[in-house]
């Protein structure tokens, strides 16, 4: 990998969901004291992405400034148990956030009442939506947040396919007829497969997607680059930000990057949640650089230690 993940420091660990074992990284603070209590932190990945990538980063970073974090795997993905694999169930996703959370309140050294959540992408819409209905969850944070519902209803950057949404559950209604006749799971990939599949027409975000998921930079053998077609008419009903504006006077939290030209997914639920908020731009950053490169990840652990202490540690 061309940068740090950390997730070799990770203490595996597991929970339950739905019957289903949850593969997780347990990331301690350096002076651990297992009879003290901490603080802790649940981080959610992104779509496509698993624990020992941009998740164990930030938990690494977090439990170096006194955070006990939990890095997962989203069921039916990388580690985790799950049938049928590969889904991607925005509210099955938000459902894993309120399992990590159960767990972290059963370790004896977690503070129950200082429990925050943060994510990256898809992850941070997850986030977003895990606090509107988790009242544990005292503080969040999203990273490149991305609302999965918004992007299967209107399409994202490099898509130019009139009316979208109905395009796109065409395409499920033919997946899941095709998957009941035949037995044969349909697939689709997150990102661009090879290096042959990026054109002019491919956008920023697919082109550095795919740098980041499938090349030296932070390809992960678990991270597979496919999810079932089917998953597509549930993202489709899905709002990160449905109910945002209830969260307060719980605080949140956006870090986007300059560049990112998915950034309106962020605007969009900064515009919709009431104070306290905050919108935090990383100056000549696009939305894959906030992943994992140490010049924009060192602003980012700044501000989201200075966002945790004064809502997590300072109670």
């Amino acid at each position: 990998m061309w940068y740090e993940t950390h997730y070799q420091e990770g203490k595996k660990v597991s929970f339950m969901k739905e019957g289903c074992k949850i593969a997780g990284l347990l990331f301690l603070p350096p002076d651990f004291d297992p009879a003290k209590k901490y603080p802790a932190l649940v981080k959610t990945h992104p779509g496509g992405g698993v624990k020992e990538q941009c998740s164990s980063l930030y938990c690494w970073n977090m439990a170096q400034h006194g955070y006990v974090a939990l890095a997962y795997d989203a069921s039916h993905q990388g580690e985790s148990e799950g049938l049928p694999r590969y889904v991607e169930d925005a509210f099955s996703r938000v459902e894993d956030i309120r399992c990590a959370v159960d767990y972290l309140t059963t370790l004896d050294f977690v503070d129950a009442e200082r429990i925050g959540a943060m994510g990256v992408c898809a992850g941070a819409g997850y986030t977003m939506s895990a606090i509107q209905t988790d009242l544990r969850i005292k503080a969040a944070a999203g990273i490149s947040t991305w609302c999965t519902g918004n992007s299967a209803r209107n399409g994202f950057p490099g898509v130019n396919i009139e009316n979208y949404r109905q395009w796109l559950l065409e395409q499920v209604a033919k997946a899941r007829t095709e998957e009941d006749r035949t037995g044969e799971p349909q697939y689709w990939t997150y990102v661009p497969a090879s290096a042959e599949d990026i054109t002019e027409e491919t956008s920023t975000i697919q082109r550095e997607a795919f740098e980041y998921y499938r090349t030296d930079r932070c390809s992960y053998p678990t991270s597979v680059n496919k999810y079932l077609v089917s998953s597509n008419d549930k993202l489709a009903a899905f709002d990160a930000f449905a109910y945002i504006d209830t969260v307060s006077p719980r605080p949140l939290l956006f870090i986007v990057g300059s560049r990112a030209d998915t950034r309106y997914f962020t605007e969009d639920g900064f515009a919709r949640a009431k104070e306290p908020k905050e919108l935090y731009e990383i100056q000549g950053a696009s939305h894959i650089d906030l992943y994992d490169k140490p010049e924009y990840v060192s602003q980012v652990v700044a501000k989201l230690v200075e966002f945790f202490d004064k809502h997590l540690k300072q109670h």
